[in-house]
């Protein structure tokens, strides 16, 4: 915690004031409220939620742990950071890097020995910032889809 927000696990309260930063981040979502209601409720997540002195929801950060094959990495357990958003007007304050602390404590605390994470190859602000925090990467991804014919 600092003199202007604070870093905590997030709980049931939370549930709306988390829902409208998930929206902020991913506004194509359709039920955002669900969806972190049920991320609450996962035994192999880390949610976290920052706030400002005042209260106020300023952002989050979600991870999970993947037991499968996560691209670049060597070990199992991985930590995933799933979504890491800081409200436009609290970026650059060190929330960002307060979230991901309380991310990679949480992800050593159940075994991890890595951290991973995924940005769209068009995301140029989220890549930079990944960087910028340490995360190396590792290798780029197009995927492709079919639909199969009954």
């Amino acid at each position: 915690m600092n003199d202007t927000f604070s870093v905590r696990g997030a709980t049931a309260g939370d549930l709306r004031a988390w829902a409208r930063l998930r929206t902020a981040l991913w506004p194509d979502e359709t039920d955002a409220f669900g969806n972190v209601a049920e991320a609450l409720q996962r035994s192999d997540a880390g949610n976290f939620i920052a706030f400002a002195a005042d209260g106020t929801a300023v952002g989050f950060a979600e991870a999970t742990l993947r037991q499968d094959h996560v691209n670049g990495t060597n070990s199992s357990p991985v930590g995933f950071l799933e979504g890491w958003y800081v409200a436009a007007d609290w970026r650059g304050r060190g929330v960002g890097r307060a979230l991901l602390s309380a991310v990679r404590d949480w992800a050593r605390a159940q075994g991890c020995a890595e951290l991973a994470s995924d940005a769209a190859l068009d995301n140029l602000d989220a890549q930079r910032i990944h960087a910028a925090c340490g995360f190396e990467e590792t290798e780029r991804v197009v995927y492709f889809r079919m639909t199969l014919p009954d």
